[in-house]
């Protein structure tokens, strides 16, 4: 599936060097043929955290690790050698060879409207969160990246929109139809990406449900 982009969904930033997770990268967007996009937030799980002996600082400092981290990450994607000192990380000529042909896209994970959105339409190419309940709230923080964008002097629209669904596979026609208007709403509100949470089917009847009543009549919709 050469067209098929591969992201994590997310990456805490907290749980590698910032110049590993960018040699990482780097190694896998050369092997995925340029379709590799890096996933990443400021990490929110404490107790796995302290279960891997890792520090949990509070959250304007995780974010603003998370920053520096996607700087280190585009310089060491575009250049050579290079060098960066920030209040967290440092890197001094480091190398992350071969260098993509493709700069990485950055997806960052981020629901917070103090910090991490106006981040979001600062720095991400791709922006993942859920609805948490109600769209009218999603929709505020949708417009807080797209406003933090502009004030950053970039197009909103670059900032493509992910957001995850969790909610089990429809079972009925009446199910799929009403999960597919659901879908088309948040379309038509931006939503370029969906990532679908099922938890676990227990048989392949109603994924194939979904890909026929939801997914199919989307994308010929949407053509």
């Amino acid at each position: 599936f050469p067209d098929v982009m591969l992201c994590h969904h997310v990456l805490g930033q907290g749980y590698r060097n910032p110049a590993l997770t960018a040699k990482m990268a780097a190694t896998l967007q050369v092997l995925s043929g340029n379709r590799f996009i890096l996933g990443i937030g400021a990490g929110w799980r404490e107790e796995e955290y302290r279960a891997y002996g890792y520090e949990f600082p509070r959250p304007v400092v995780r974010f603003q690790e998370l920053e520096e981290l996607v700087h280190i990450c585009r310089l060491m994607w575009t250049e050579e050698a290079p060098s960066f000192e920030g209040k967290h990380f440092s890197i001094q000529r480091a190398a992350a060879p071969p260098l993509p042909e493709v700069v990485p896209p950055v997806c960052i994970g981020a629901f917070g409207e103090q910090i991490g959105l106006p981040m979001v339409g600062r720095l991400a190419d791709m922006w993942n969160a859920s609805t948490q309940g109600r769209v009218e709230r999603w929709l505020v923080k949708r417009d807080i990246v797209r406003s933090a964008a502009e004030k950053s002097g970039r197009d909103p629209s670059d900032i493509q929109i992910s957001l995850t669904i969790e909610k089990p596979l429809p079972n009925t026609d009446e199910e799929s139809e009403i999960l597919r208007t659901q879908l088309q709403v948040m379309q038509d509100h931006g939503v370029e990406h969906f990532v679908m949470d099922f938890g676990h089917p227990q048989s392949t009847e109603p994924v194939m449900r979904f890909v026929e009543q939801v997914m199919q009549p989307m994308k010929t919709a949407n053509k």
